[in-house]
């Protein structure tokens, strides 16, 4: 079986006891020589300048790729313009470009009044700058917001045609689910890379609400592999070996690329890495 491409995807530390655990992660996985990392922007706008140090430390401190989130809610044009060069002065070069989801309790996505509309504003701004390598969010399920899941795959190639290279998917559970979705992009004109993304499961209770909260379809099958694991004490065991399968099921379907939302938390995805054929780089320093 071929070896994947990875990448990562953490969020900003909000706390010092945070920060540590993002810097030993870092320290985990920073020598499996991702093709890039990227960091969140918190609901709302909330994490905007922790996201922004947490970039400029990663770019500095660890000499990976960094993507930088960024979104449309509650700023102006002009202010999420000068966030976005506040980057390029930094040498970072690639943006997550997504609508983003409101402050908790908002309810649904409302535009700021001399704000970008949508993320394909966004995206069609950021690539006349001429700055940016710009990703963005792709659903293989449907998005809570859209009707349907054709209209998902419409809303991505609008993404791709306004300057967008490469997209991220959210987190699903079976690959039939991301096979289809491609397949649909590929009908659809899309030829951009659709990176799968990947969520290793440390947390089935809490996996399962964030996965109902954003539309992610939850399969009978693993619902009840979950229920008897977590009454067994095997609920470790079955993460690694769900998520691993899900992966060799997506590279023998001729994926070479594979996103990885680790939560700040290293060891599950370690694991998943290793059984894939990703071990650690080491550098010559170290071995000579």
């Amino acid at each position: 079986m071929p070896v994947p491409a990875v990448s990562f995807e953490f969020f900003p530390p909000q706390s010092l006891e945070a920060s540590f655990r993002l810097w030993d992660t870092l320290g985990v996985l920073a020598p499996l020589d991702p093709k890039f990392v990227s960091v969140t922007y918190g609901a709302g706008g909330t994490t905007r300048k922790l996201t922004h140090d947490a970039v400029t430390a990663i770019d500095s401190n660890f000499g990976v790729p960094v993507a930088a989130h960024l979104t449309c809610v509650d700023a102006t044009r002009e202010e999420t313009l000068a966030i976005a060069e506040s980057y390029a002065e930094a040498g970072i070069s690639q943006l997550v470009a997504l609508r983003g989801d409101p402050p908790k309790g908002a309810g649904k996505f409302t535009p700021h009044p001399d704000g970008f509309a949508s993320s394909v504003e966004l995206i069609e701004a950021l690539a006349k700058t001429g700055k940016f390598s710009l990703r963005v969010g792709a659903y293989p399920d449907s998005h809570p917001d859209a009707p349907d899941l054709a209209a998902c795959v419409e809303f991505l190639k609008r993404k791709i045609d306004a300057g967008a290279t490469s997209a991220i998917t959210q987190f699903f559970f079976e690959a039939d689910t991301f096979f289809r979705f491609r397949d649909a992009c590929v009908k659809a004109g899309i030829d951009a890379p659709i990176i799968p993304g990947i969520l290793p499961i440390n947390n089935w209770t809490r996996i399962r609400r964030f996965a109902t909260a954003c539309g992610a379809v939850i399969p009978a099958w693993l619902d009840e592999a979950y229920t008897a694991a977590i009454r067994d004490g095997r609920e470790s065991l079955l993460s690694t070996a769900v998520c691993s399968e899900l992966c060799s099921d997506l590279i023998e379907g001729g994926v070479t690329d594979l996103h990885f939302y680790t939560l700040n938390t290293p060891e599950l995805t370690r694991e998943v890495c290793a059984a894939l054929g990703v071990t650690p780089k080491l550098a010559l320093a170290e071995v000579a």
